[in-house]
């Protein structure tokens, strides 16, 4: 019998990161639960990289925002079709969102954080091994 694999560093924070956001949703919390949004997809998105042999090209080894989002689409789903076009905009559109409820003049509505929390879900579901 082989013992499983090490769970990644990354996906356990995603996991974590989803949990924080449909918390935040059930308690109304709508700003937050975007961000936890993002952020779930943002580490999950570390850790399809970092199963595919990928890591970050600067100095001190971070994962930059816009590196995890262009190797994710440009890679893994334009040139090795790992993932499913059906999510190439999911980071996009939960980092946009994220920006409104971080520094925007507006707040996030119940309907908003329910489709980025929709999002999130389905981005997890299809990185998860």
């Amino acid at each position: 019998m082989v013992a499983n694999a090490p769970r990644s560093l990354y996906l356990e924070k995603a996991e974590e990161s989803l949990d924080g956001a449909n918390s935040e949703f059930v308690n109304g919390r709508f700003n937050n639960c975007a961000n936890r949004c993002y952020y779930a997809c943002y580490q999950a998105a570390i850790h399809a990289l970092e199963e595919a042999g990928i890591r970050p090209r600067s100095a001190s080894g971070q994962w930059g925002h816009d590196f995890v989002q262009a190797e994710f689409v440009g890679t893994l789903i334009n040139r090795r079709k790992r993932y499913p076009s059906t999510i190439r905009d999911v980071l996009f559109r939960n980092l946009a969102l994220r920006h409104e409820a971080d520094y925007g003049p507006s707040t996030i509505n119940a309907t908003q954080a329910s489709r980025a929390l929709r999002r999130a879900r389905e981005f997890l579901e299809t990185i998860q091994p």
